[in-house]
């Protein structure tokens, strides 16, 4: 039988649980940490969770990230899903439904560090080929997805992702 799923944006309390998901999706507490480092510096621009219940069982992040000649946009990351809950869809409702936020908070771009194969759906497709590259050296993990057509900048270089990224 399947589970009902909600989901909202972060509220105060949910940062326990949160942090318990982040923690046991990734093999370290490096996601949860950057999430708590985000969240004090007012910079989890979007943060919304699923429930089952009251109980927090995926998660996704969009916070600021700037291009070199200064154009700024959202980077998603983490996003994770319990264990239990996965392949039903879940993060990408999150992801979806993050990105319908994203675009009421102004932005017009998102950047992603992550599987190309999986993104792609979603219609990311290599930073590359706009000229966009990361800090991190991600190569073809490095997309970008345009939310508005024509809003993310081009031959602009280095993107930068918060400082915070760099304490993790």
């Amino acid at each position: 039988m399947a589970v009902d799923i909600a989901i909202r944006p972060e509220v105060p309390d949910d940062a326990a649980g949160i942090r318990t998901l982040l923690a046991g999706c990734f093999p370290t507490d490096a996601e949860a940490h950057l999430v708590d480092l985000l969240r004090d510096a007012g910079h989890l621009t979007v943060s919304l969770v699923a429930l089952a219940g009251d109980a927090v069982v995926g998660h996704v992040a969009f916070s600021p990230v700037s291009a070199s000649t200064g154009e700024q946009g959202l980077g998603l990351a983490p996003v994770a899903t319990d264990s239990r809950f996965r392949r039903q869809g879940v993060a990408a409702r999150l992801i979806r439904a993050g990105f319908g936020r994203c675009l009421a908070e102004g932005c017009g771009w998102v950047v992603v560090l992550g599987d190309p194969a999986y993104y792609r759906r979603f219609g990311f497709r290599p930073a590359a080929e706009l000229g966009l590259c990361d800090e991190y050296g991600g190569g073809a993990a490095f997309q970008v997805l345009e939310l508005v057509e024509g809003a993310a900048p081009r031959s602009a270089g280095l993107v930068r992702y918060g400082q915070e990224f760099a304490s993790v």
